[in-house]
């Protein structure tokens, strides 16, 4: 580089100082375009050597980028380690420190995965460098040492990064363990917790119950005040707008789903899937509507800054309250169905249905209640007698209502009309049920005791309506069952689909029924036992989004997209064969068979590739399925020899076309048409309506005769034959004459008459003709049969049948005259049949003999 410098220099000097030199002749021009030369050669050097350099410049970038991160990620855990302590008395919180606590850990496995790549090219380049020389070696170069200097002391400080990485990502891991066992113990101190009841407390409680009646009326006409005064119009838009959304969902929901939740009142008998879906949908819908109005209410109220702290709390614990007991209230109508006893889902009387659905009802608000006052309770900072005395109270009338329940005697006998109590067992079990929480909060076990009857009146409505909705999809999926419905009658008048398609849409439509219940009814029941919702949807999204099993990646979310682009790629491939062979190919006259083998080629590889992308979507390696291929290639080799050699006949078939569809083929003792050509077997209709399935390999191996290949030409052969004594010639015109006279026989080729030897019987004769159409040929052979009949009768031509000369000497003739005069004797009846059977053997094996003497 200094003496490219030191020439650049010169040339400078050369060009500005002594042009005169420059313009002589002893300053070649060459010479001042090589400096040119030169002069552009140096940036270009000094990139090179900026890029040789560069890897040495890249350690350092990443060490200086990720240092941050880290430091940043060790404060975040230090921080959330402070903050446990303050979190343990709430569940809520907790979760929440959790979901924190393990996106650290995500981070960190990440910045641990960003030092691997700069460390397998360190690890790389001292294997080349190699040790350094032993004492008493030659010295290796000083760069070379200072290279494997360097790169030791990089090595050292990404292990050392990366060991901070690792005992931060250790140490959340503990925190998180810890989380889990601070859930655990607050969920059971809670359910154990006794609390002392003082029954001589009543004027405590009764004082306790007015002050906060008080607090609580006041707390609400201030907010009320407030919204009056200042909020009015945005608390009537967002009542508006919650209502809007409430009527749309209602209405669209009766507009296109009315049939499904409707009942007819003038049906008498509706079927079992009519009164599961109606139970099912009546109580969906319904409840859906009220839970959007009452979530979009509080979503607006609190997005125009109307709540108040402790407003929004105790508003939303009450909107909680009125869409359970809603859906709950739906839920026993839609079952016992006490108005319509015609769609009733069990046999239960009219009078007992009205009773036990108000006693499901009022447990079920009672619970509610509860539920609100305790949020009351906390938001008032109430005395803890008032809330154990709340509690008490409401979880005794929920054991005592379930109890009533039990006692009950709903059942109706389908012949007397007779009503009878509930099985022993299950009034059993509701009696038990009902004695639990009363226990356990006459004990003092206040929070068990709520806990239960919570789960029994919440959870139970959740189960009941999962399994109205199971039982409504295997009534959907039973045979005929989905296409007796309006939407499979709808589809069926709209679409032309057949009873076997409506069967297939109802196990689909079955299935994703119970995708359904499961997906909405497993995430409430888990709310119920203390799951939070943010940790259910960090574990839903954790499941769609992947999993691993061992070493093998499960997304759900990419084996949906997978599955829909498959759907997607199918009815375009299908939609593209039906244009291509409606639209190009019929305008274009293409003969059908063509037509049919180029819609099962592109049918075939409209699925190849919508395969290929479902299965990328789903996010399995193709290069994987290609080590699975080569793994099963020798199993294929031996053991589907004969369906990969039927494939690759039946792609030979659609190429080469030496059949086609509608070709009239004779193989191996099989004749017919030519209905379908598949890739591994071939489908012939024979003229009795009999389908032959015959793999494709035989097709091209063995002797096919195609009668219709390239045309529809064909000839008729008719043997005949004439006694002998006729005149060949005229036998001969005769028939030449029949060929020529018929309508369907072509003229070119023109008939032709063979005279084909000399039978044991007959002249033999065969008329030979050519049709236009060999399909007619069973109409013309008919035909000409005919016409030979009827014109060797007017010709006086005998059409001969077999005869056979029997020579007999004398003594075989006298042994028959003595056989024949023995029958003679024997009474008509006993020698009748068996002359008639012997005479029928020797007529049917002989035909005519001619007995020589």
């Amino acid at each position: 580089m200094n003496r490219i410098r030191k020439q650049l220099s010169r040339g400078k000097r050369i060009e500005t100082g002594e042009s005169n030199l420059a313009s002589s002749s002893k300053f070649p021009k060459f010479l001042f375009a090589f400096t040119v030369f030169l002069a552009l050669l140096v940036p270009i050097a000094d990139g090179f050597a900026q890029n040789a350099a560069a890897p040495d410049a890249v350690a350092p970038s990443i060490i200086s980028q990720e240092r941050p991160a880290i430091d940043s990620l060790k404060k975040q855990t230090a921080d959330l380690a402070n903050q446990m302590d303050k979190a343990a008395s709430s569940d809520e919180a907790l979760v929440d420190q959790r979901l924190k606590l393990e996106e650290v850990a995500k981070k960190l496995l990440g910045v641990g995965l960003a030092f691997r790549p700069r460390l397998a090219e360190i690890n790389a380049r001292l294997e080349q460098l190699g040790p350094a020389p032993a004492a008493g070696q030659p010295a290796e170069p000083e760069i070379v040492t200072s290279e494997r200097n360097e790169l030791a002391a990089e090595k050292a400080q990404i292990n050392a990064m990366i060991g901070e990485t690792e005992d931060t990502s250790l140490t959340v891991n503990q925190m998180i363990e810890r989380i889990g066992e601070m859930r655990r113990e607050l969920f059971a101190r809670t359910l154990s917790q006794r609390v002392d009841i003082n029954y001589s407390l009543g004027s405590e409680v009764a004082d306790a119950t007015g002050s906060e009646a008080k607090t609580f009326a006041r707390s609400v006409s201030s907010w009320w005040r407030f919204v009056i005064s200042f909020k009015l119009k945005s608390f009537l838009a967002a009542a508006f707008f919650a209502l809007v959304a409430a009527l749309v969902l209602h209405f669209c929901a009766r507009r296109f789903l009315g049939e499904l939740f409707f009942r007819d009142p003038t049906v008498e008998t509706p079927s079992y899937l009519s009164r599961l879906s109606a139970a099912f949908w009546s109580t969906l819908i319904p409840s859906a509507a009220v839970g959007v109005f009452l979530g979009t209410t509080y979503f607006f109220l609190n997005y125009f800054n109307v709540l108040r702290t402790d407003i929004a709390a105790m508003l939303s614990s009450l909107f909680i309250v009125i869409i359970i007991v809603y859906f709950i209230h739906r839920l026993a109508k839609a079952v016992l169905c006490a108005d319509m006893p015609n769609w009733r889902l069990v046999h239960i009387a009219p009078k007992p249905a009205r009773v036990l659905t108000f006693l499901i009802t009022t447990t079920a608000l009672i619970n509610g209640l509860d539920y609100f006052l305790n949020t009351v309770n906390q938001v008032l900072a109430s005395p803890l007698s008032l809330t154990v005395a709340k509690s008490l109270l409401a979880t005794v009338l929920v054991g005592l209502l379930i109890i009533a329940i039990a006692w009950v005697k709903p059942l109706e006998e389908e012949e007397t009309g007779n009503v009878r109590p509930w099985p022993k067992a299950l009034r059993l079990f509701l009696i038990c049920l009902g004695l639990f929480p009363i226990v356990a909060a006459l004990l003092g076990y206040i929070g068990l005791a709520r806990f239960v009857s919570q789960q029994i009146v919440v959870n139970g409505a959740f189960l009941v309506t999962m399994y109205l909705g199971f039982l409504t999809a295997r009534a959907i999926t039973a045979e005929h069952a989905f296409g007796s419905t309006s939407i499979g009658r709808s589809m069926q008048e709209r679409f032309g689909i057949d009873e076997t398609s409506l069967d297939q849409l109802g196990l689909v439509a079955g299935i994703l029924t119970n995708i359904a219940v499961l997906l909405i009814g497993i995430p409430l029941i888990l709310l119920q036992f203390g799951f939070q919702w943010s940790e259910l949807q960090t574990w839903f999204l954790r499941l769609m989004t992947g999993f691993q099993i061992g070493n093998f990646s499960v997304s759900f979310t990419g084996i949906f997209t997978g599955l829909l682009l498959f759907v997607i790629g199918y009815f375009v491939t299908r939609w593209f064969q039906n244009w291509l062979d409606g639209s190009v190919m019929a305008r274009g006259r293409v003969d059908s068979g063509v037509r049919n083998s180029i819609r099962t080629v592109v049918g075939y590889l409209g699925l190849a590739v919508a395969a290929l992308i479902a299965i990328s979507a789903a996010g399995v390696n193709l290069s994987n399925l290609a080590l699975i291929a080569g793994g099963l290639s020798l199993g294929i080799g031996f053991g589907l020899q004969n369906i990969v050699q039927n494939f690759v006949s039946g792609l030979i078939l659609l190429v080469e076309r030496p059949i086609k569809v509608g070709d009239w083929v004779e193989a191996g003792g099989v004749g017919g048409i030519i209905k379908k050509i598949s890739v591994r077997a071939t489908e012939i209709e024979t003229f009795q309506r009999q389908s032959i399935i015959v793999p494709n390999s035989s097709l091209i191996n063995d002797n096919v005769a195609n009668w219709t290949h390239r045309n529809k030409l064909g000839r008729v052969d008719i043997p005949v034959g004439a006694a002998y004594g006729s005149d060949p010639r005229k036998v001969h015109a005769v028939l030449l004459e029949i060929g020529r006279s018929h309508p369907q026989v072509l003229k070119n080729p023109e008939p032709f008459v063979a005279f084909k030897g000399f039978g044991a019987s007959s002249l033999d004769f065969e008329l030979r003709v050519f049709l236009a159409d060999i399909y007619s040929i069973a109409t013309v052979q008919n035909d000409l049969r005919f016409m030979i009949v009827e014109k060797f009768a007017e010709e006086k031509i005998e059409i001969p049948f077999p005869q056979t000369d029997i020579n007999l000497r004398v003594e075989h003739i006298e042994a028959i005259a003595d056989a024949i005069t023995a029958r003679r004797t024997r009474p008509q009846a006993d020698a009748g049949s068996g002359e008639k059977k012997e005479a029928a053997k020797v007529v049917g094996k002989t035909g005519v003999a001619r007995i020589k003497i």
